[in-house]
């Protein structure tokens, strides 16, 4: 009778101990849940201020040149799209779209003859322009972004042979996220409208970097963007 008493009373210790540990358990699920709240408003309201940040760029930028408007917002669509489609990282993902949208950030500075230019560039207003890669990172690598954005935007002119501006970097030496967004930016610049010609037509676009596949373009960029235009009917603007 006693050893019952006591095994018991042993079993009444136990459930109030097991309590104990449980009541500790949702004490720390209830904190961990507040932290992660915490860390989402944060990651939030941070990404708010990169996006006021990099609007602000953008448009400085884009107020010198009729035809930059909406440019930016069009390549980082697309680079975005480009970059899920060869699922990546997020984080790379998210470096990207914001790299995207400031990558041109060094023209504003370009004088209104070569911006309104409908003819030939003279050989000086053409390595004048070559430059802005190289302002872009200047002008960028002020701001403390969490992704490399000031060198992506200095590499997006890069190509993977050397040919490319304005460090003449070749394959291994380009950032991925730089290919992803040299293509983005010459298709979206291809299919729009120039003061000096007229937009080519998606097929067309579409012809020139896949014939440059492998050799100016990273292979896997070049299929992806296929994909997304043959396969998935990307489209810039929504209709």
């Amino acid at each position: 009778m006693e050893n019952a008493e006591n095994t018991k009373d042993q079993l009444i210790e136990d459930l109030k101990e097991i309590r104990k540990k449980i009541s500790k358990l949702e004490t720390v699920q209830i904190k961990s849940g507040k932290i992660k709240k915490e860390l989402n408003q944060s990651y939030k309201k941070l990404n708010e201020i990169m996006e006021d940040i990099v609007s602000i760029i953008t448009r400085v930028a884009e107020m010198r040149d009729p035809y930059l408007r909406g440019h930016h917002q069009r390549v980082s669509k697309l680079a975005t799209a480009m970059a899920q489609e060869m699922k990546l990282a997020w984080d790379k993902i998210e470096g990207i779209k914001f790299a995207a949208l400031v990558h041109d950030a060094g023209r504003f500075n370009w004088p209104t003859k070569i911006v309104n230019n409908e003819g030939r560039l003279a050989e000086e207003e053409h390595e004048f322009i070559k430059n802005h890669p190289k302002i872009s990172y200047y002008i960028l690598k002020k701001v403390n972004f969490p992704w490399h954005i000031a060198e992506i935007a200095y590499q997006h002119h890069e190509k993977l042979g050397g040919s490319g501006y304005p460090k003449g970097l070749k394959d291994g030496e380009i950032l991925m996220e730089a290919k992803i967004i040299a293509v983005a930016d010459v298709v979206e610049a291809m299919s729009s409208k120039r003061s000096y010609r007229p937009a080519y037509s998606i097929k067309e676009v579409l012809e020139e970097i896949s014939k440059n596949k492998g050799i100016l373009y990273d292979s896997q960029v070049v299929d992806a963007c296929l994909r997304l235009f043959q396969e998935k009917h990307f489209q810039f603007n929504e209709e």
